[in-house]
């Protein structure tokens, strides 16, 4: 069945909710869990799943995902397995950016129907989840579909913020709406398990995630007046065409703002945690960096997730999650902070020749709680920053805050003394 599947992967939009991390980088690029990116999950779930043919569609600042995904995914010279990353490009037939997800899958259809295979599995760049994508793809054909959405079960106060699916008892999908209103939600409840029931979770939101026929998938795209999957084609397919839903009762979180991308990082500090890591059937495959171990001296550690290649001096680090190759001086204290690491290593030599004052990572005696800092960042000694819901969202060179959050940019340089 696996070599039936093309697999494309959207890259999302500007991502302008990820602001700042995704003002130098393209949202599947950005880093997580300290050694990860964003893409680096739905290829993995892909490769897991047995599904080796990949596109990755992107149009804003392509450049690192180009090249991480080139630095990570070598398969056999005798496979036909491949990851390819397709950016919006200008052609005699078309000269516009990608409109939509739809749109974007309409541009780049001549490079998909240069292979051979019968259903298209199409999904996000931007969700934090482990599925068997094998077990969605049988289904559909076992029932016969012509589209299967992927589908979560939702508690009420959650499901505004999605597309509600109603379904009857055979997993067919009769009718949706795009992110309802709370006082529709009572006659949009569908069938699910009773387990799902038990908590409250009675809505069926859409994943984003779709199966489609081939033939039907061209056929759509040769309707150049819907651009949009979630908006447009879903909807407009429902009553007309065989829609199922394929419900997925697992972790899942959709990883669209600094908010929520943030509690999913500190969730990996918990002692449990909800996205795990650890499943040797289920893992999660990124660039081989062959860092050194990390070293610690001296640091009380609590809930800490550390990436390898850190050099660590901190008094204290609880419930955070650091990146590779950060430096962390004596006597600082960080707490529920995403601390995304470096690229390189600064030299002795390099330090003495620039004379540079405030090396890359976080100085002596500083006090961080509630933050993200991206790649490359300089954080001088004695600097504190308290985030929280006390601050209100601003934005300035080298920090932004949003929803409580301090998000120091990629490659700030923050002076000794510092305080937010």
């Amino acid at each position: 069945m696996n070599n039936k599947v093309l697999s494309i992967i959207l890259g999302g939009g500007q991502g302008s909710r990820l602001y700042p991390l995704t003002d130098t980088r393209s949202k599947p690029a950005v880093p997580i869990a300290g050694k990860y990116r964003l893409v680096d999950i739905p290829i993995s779930n892909c490769i897991n799943s047995g599904i080796k043919r990949m596109y990755v569609l992107t149009q804003f600042n392509s450049a690192s995902l180009n090249r991480h995904i080139k630095n990570t995914y070598h398969f056999s010279f005798f496979s036909s397995a491949f990851v390819d990353v397709l950016a919006a490009e200008q052609t005699p037939q078309n000269n516009t950016w990608f409109q939509g997800t739809a749109d974007a899958v309409r541009q780049s259809m001549h490079h998909f129907l240069q292979h051979d295979f019968e259903y298209a599995l199409i999904l996000s760049g931007d969700q934090l989840y482990h599925m068997d994508y094998k077990k969605m793809v049988q289904q559909h054909i076992d029932n016969n579909s012509d589209i299967t959405i992927g589908t979560v079960p939702v508690k009420e106060k959650e499901a505004p913020a999605f597309g509600i699916l109603k379904t009857d008892n055979d997993n067919n999908i009769t009718s949706f709406i795009e992110k309802p209103n709370a006082s529709l939600l009572p006659e949009w409840t569908s069938p699910v398990s009773d387990e799902m029931k038990a908590e409250g979770r009675n809505h069926l939101g859409s994943m984003g995630i779709y199966v489609f026929n081939r033939q039907l998938l061209i056929d759509l795209m040769n309707d150049e007046s819907t651009v949009d999957f979630g908006k447009e084609i879903i909807p407009q397919s429902i009553g007309k065409l065989k829609v199922s839903s394929y419900q997925f009762e697992g972790y899942w979180t959709d990883i669209g703002n600094i908010d929520s991308f943030f509690e999913a990082n500190i969730g990996l500090t918990d002692d449990i945690p909800k996205f795990n890591l650890y499943d040797t059937e289920q893992r999660v495959y990124t660039r081989a960096r062959i860092l050194p171990t990390s070293k610690i001296s001296g640091t009380q550690l609590n809930k800490a997730v550390i990436a390898e290649g850190c050099l660590i001096h901190a008094e204290k680090i609880e419930k955070s999650v650091i990146g590779v190759r950060s430096r962390i001086g004596k006597g600082s204290v960080i707490t529920n902070t995403y601390m995304m690491g470096s690229d390189t290593y600064e030299s002795l030599e390099e330090i003495e020749k620039n004379k540079i004052e405030i090396l890359v990572g976080i100085g002596e005696n500083c006090h961080i709680n509630n933050a993200i800092i991206d790649k490359n960042c300089r954080v001088g000694d004695n600097v504190t920053i308290n985030g929280g819901k006390h601050l209100e969202d601003t934005e300035t060179s080298t920090y932004v805050i949003k929803d409580g959050i301090v998000v120091l940019k990629k490659g700030a340089i923050i002076p000794n003394g510092f305080s937010i």
